[in-house]
């Protein structure tokens, strides 16, 4: 922890986090400390895109996962991270969550890497819409459904996946209602970033200007397993940019780290912001 301590109190830290810092938040993660992958099969762009059926499924599962995700509360980790963020030790936040955490506990400019689960895109028109308003649409079209099928969720929320839905079998999701675009009618996606479908190059480019920028990155709670995310390791140890990962159970980044902790993060970063006598931002009702 000193040594972690010595690297954030030089300032400009950019953090990457991963699912890991909001397992505390009642979010699963993809992997665990084990790095085996969580069983179940995220959807494609291109599965999503080319199937009715796939569409169907998807947003079946979604609404009823999206009230988990919606109501879950941001951790002490994300408290920490807006907190060194306001102390002027941190830079930078890239994340490749879709929860909008980091920004629940106060953290300015978060550059949401896989996008947001907040936000629902038109494949036609392109126009965004906030989800709260595809749940009003959505509860509407489905209010029978959405009652029996809610039943069946187990009340603490075990079958929540990941990606912010749960799982359902063939025989609840029959008889969903999908609603299109509420401008032209198109095909609504959540504004997130699908398997087999590419982060926006503008995106990418601005991640690397921060990380070129950075006098740390420090990584939060990610397996790096997915290249999106890795990139940014890579190119920081090429950079000669300190590395510093602390995560539950090996990382595939883990040979540039020059500090690797295994480790819960909200106790970590916690004894962090202590360290540093930086006050996290205090919990929200």
């Amino acid at each position: 922890m000193a040594v972690l301590a010595d690297l954030v109190a030089d300032g400009g830290v950019v953090v990457l986090s991963g699912a890991g810092l909001s397992t505390e938040s009642g979010i699963p993660d993809y992997r665990g400390p084990s790095g085996r992958r969580r069983s179940g099969t995220p959807m494609t762009y291109q599965e999503f895109t080319g199937s009715e059926a796939a569409r169907r499924r998807y947003w079946a599962r979604s609404h009823l996962g999206w009230r988990h995700v919606a109501q879950a509360p941001c951790n002490r980790g994300h408290r920490a991270v807006a907190g060194l963020q306001r102390a002027g030790l941190v830079s930078g936040i890239i994340t490749q969550n879709v929860d909008g955490l980091h920004q629940a506990a106060g953290a300015r400019e978060v550059v949401e890497l896989h996008g947001s689960l907040h936000r629902v895109r038109c494949l036609e028109c392109g126009e965004r819409t906030g989800r709260e308003e595809l749940d009003r649409r959505l509860r509407e079209a489905n209010s029978d459904w959405a009652a029996a099928a809610g039943l069946q969720l187990h009340p603490d929320g075990a079958r929540v996946n990941p990606d912010g839905d749960v799982a359902l079998d063939d025989a609840e999701i029959e008889g969903f209602t999908v609603v299109g675009c509420a401008s032209c009618g198109g095909m609504l996606k959540p504004d997130v970033i699908f398997f087999g479908e590419n982060v926006p190059p503008a995106r990418v480019s601005e991640c690397f200007e921060l990380t070129d920028e950075a006098g740390l990155l420090l990584v939060l709670g990610s397996s790096l397993t997915v290249l999106s995310g890795f990139r940014f390791v890579r190119h920081a140890a090429r950079q000669a940019i300190p590395v510093a990962i602390v995560n539950q159970g090996p990382t595939r980044g883990d040979e540039h780290a020059m500090l690797r902790l295994d480790a819960p993060l909200g106790q970590t970063l916690d004894e962090l912001v202590a360290a540093l006598s930086a006050e996290p931002v205090p919990a929200t009702s």
